[in-house]
């Protein structure tokens, strides 16, 4: 969404009316500053698993089926650093995240490949599986992106120049993981969502304008999981809902206050330890009351019902077979489709039941869904079309991707009938609309 043209413009009116009465322009910025909270207003154009977080993108014409050779590459961008960050991608623009030599590069590109700019936000993780980890979030002219260090930087999106910038260590008294911070700034109004996994600052809303925290919630104490988070817009109020190491926990993201816990008992107390139950990547999915997630190292896929004030949950169904670390879910209709980490297959599940109710070979990997069609990629580097069907999957399209460095963990991206793959150091973008 962007900016209405009378808070864009609002610079000068103000300007305009401080030479004459400078508490009218402090009245001014007030209405305006309350209009925007209360609505709810957020200006974000692009994020994490397209406009909802869903892995779906709407307003798609995709082919489907491809070539025996894939579809067209239409252009390629090297040297982007390390990094399993999807790319964001907004109406004219691409923003990408990656690590070069410890510092991470928040690199910006039009849409036909050409980079634009290319701008620091501070160091990147580096220890294991080193790069950066994030999809940046854009809303208007500010980018926030969330380093693996679990650092949060505002750039401008004209230039990539900081805005501020928030040291999860040294301001939020946050705590590592094992394998690096990985989460997608969530934003709702004036605020956007941090987890550092403070013991007292477990996670925090911070003005987005400003970096200034707006509140602190205590939540279960523990460590991040790993997550971007996801909002749920009620009636009564907005809940955050966000993994922690062994929580789910849905959080009023008006207030900061504690709505509910929902443990990942699968691993018992006494064997937690970083790398053993605390990996939960996946941001979970709501639609009509229900809250759908699937966790590979804690409970399965679980669907869980949420009451109408959002205080409270209960457990609808759970099938712990669903061992889904990082690939993502999609829900169409009254099926759910997410891959499974040890047999490496993609299942469907029946959303009412839980129950499986098809299985594709096609390795561990990655799934979003457009025009009625399933992308996945693969860890082995493999692109896949797949159609849903009638019950029944069926690939449609395959191609390797060769280009790039290091793991296949990315999620692909959908925008404008252009399939966008990032492999390491190299973005590559693919003619996959129906002319």
């Amino acid at each position: 969404m962007d900016i209405p043209v009378f808070i864009r413009d609002s610079r000068l009116f103000v300007n305009i009316i401080i030479m004459n009465n400078p508490m009218k322009a402090n009245l001014f910025l007030t209405a305006i500053l309350f209009a925007v909270s209360f609505s709810g207003f957020v200006q974000t154009t692009a994020q994490w698993r397209g406009p909802e977080r869903s892995g779906f993108y709407p307003n798609e014409t995709v082919l489907k089926t491809w070539p025996p050779e894939g579809p067209a590459l239409l252009w390629k961008a090297e040297n982007i650093g390390n990094g399993y960050g999807s790319p964001t991608v907004t109406a004219d623009r691409l923003y990408i995240a990656g690590e070069i030599d410890t510092t991470g590069y928040l690199f910006a590109f039009s849409l036909q490949g050409k980079l634009l700019w290319k701008s620091p936000y501070g160091k990147e993780w580096v220890v294991s599986y080193q790069g950066a980890r994030c999809a940046p979030t854009v809303a208007g002219e500010m980018i926030y992106v969330c380093s693996g260090l679990g650092n949060l930087a505002c750039l401008d999106a004209s230039n990539g120049a900081k805005i501020w910038s928030v040291d999860m260590l040294k301001d939020l008294h946050g705590r590592f993981t094992l394998f690096g911070h990985a989460e997608s700034s969530l934003l709702d109004g004036d605020k956007v969502f941090l987890v550092p996994g403070g013991k007292d600052t477990n996670v925090v809303a911070m003005n987005r304008f400003t970096g200034k925290i707006i509140w602190v919630c205590k939540g279960a104490g523990e460590t991040p999981g790993y997550n971007a988070p996801y909002l749920i817009r009620l009636p009564s109020r907005h809940v955050l809902v966000t993994f922690t190491s062994y929580s789910m926990l849905g959080i009023d993201a008006q207030t900061g206050e504690l709505l509910w816990v929902h443990p990942q008992d699968n691993i018992p107390v006494a064997e937690r330890k970083p790398g053993n139950g605390d990996t939960h990547s996946n941001t979970i999915f709501y639609e009509n009351g229900f809250i759908y997630y699937f966790a590979g190292d804690g409970n399965g896929a679980v669907k869980l019902e949420l009451s109408a004030d959002g205080k409270k949950i209960s457990q609808v169904w759970r099938n712990q077979a669903i061992d889904n670390y990082m690939g993502g879910f999609v829900k169409q209709g009254n099926s759910l489709y997410s891959c499974v980490s040890e047999k490496k297959q993609l299942k469907c599940l029946d959303a009412g039941t839980g129950l499986v109710t098809d299985s594709l070979k096609c390795g561990a990997g990655s799934i979003i869904l457009a025009d009625s069609m399933l992308f996945y990629y693969n860890q082995k580097g493999e692109a896949m079309l797949i159609n849903p069907g009638h019950g029944k999957m069926s690939q449609t399209g395959l191609f390797k991707v060769a280009a790039g460095t290091k793991e296949h963990f990315s999620h692909p991206v959908i925008h404008k009938g252009v399939l966008y793959i990032r492999h390491g150091n190299v973005l590559m973008a693919y003619d996959v609309g129906k002319k």
